[in-house]
């Protein structure tokens, strides 16, 4: 009989927290009963959830998901980590993203992020994507790490592209969006990809 593979650390009971995170300009943290408003103000965006499957948010919407985040918070480790991005300028949650241990037996996991319109192109997404792969392949001694977005989201796939992932997939009309299907850009990559980026740059 295979021997049941083992958990990587970062999801063994007693596992040591390793929120929150900085970034130059960010601190990525659990989200606070506080954090409401700031995030209905992008939730509630067309612009913002225009490629997203859910969204404009209803007040009630809002605190539903929030309630869900403080709930998870409960417990730690845990397989999919949600937080505030928080601007350090101006102490607003400007945006959310998300971290998840989706195959942790062949240490695979991935990410994804939402913020208001009004702080993009200004490399924040970028910004916190980054800290997120540099964790996973830092301090989690994860191996592979993937994001999905609409194909037609530009801003989105170049941020992917400007970490040095690539396209590894295009999958057709996968998932059910404002408009209709959508087709889904996936893009990866590896540890050792990444460390020699690491010494190129």
């Amino acid at each position: 009989m295979p021997k049941k593979p083992e958990l990587p650390p970062a999801l063994r009971p007693g596992a040591e927290t390793w929120l929150p995170l900085e970034t130059p300009r960010l601190i990525l943290r659990e989200v606070t009963a506080n954090d409401f408003d700031d995030i209905h103000d992008y939730a509630t965006d067309p612009e913002v959830v225009r490629y997203m499957f859910w969204g404009p948010n209803t007040r009630r919407d809002t605190r539903n998901v929030l309630a869900g985040w403080l709930r998870d918070q409960r417990r730690w480790p845990r397989a999919v980590v949600n937080m505030a991005a928080q601007h350090k300028a101006d102490g607003r949650m400007i945006g959310a993203v998300r971290f998840a241990f989706v195959d942790p037996p062949r240490l695979t996991c991935d990410f994804g992020y939402s913020f208001n319109r009004a702080y993009w192109n200004q490399g924040f997404a970028t910004e916190a994507a980054g800290a997120l792969i540099d964790l996973a392949f830092g301090r989690l001694g994860m191996r592979r790490v993937f994001a999905t977005c609409d194909a037609r989201n530009i801003g989105s796939w170049r941020v992917m592209e400007k970490l040095g992932m690539r396209r590894e997939a295009l999958f057709r009309q996968d998932t059910q969006a404002h408009d209709g299907w959508r087709d889904t850009y996936l893009y990866a990559i590896l540890a050792d990809e990444r460390a020699a980026r690491a010494t190129t740059v």
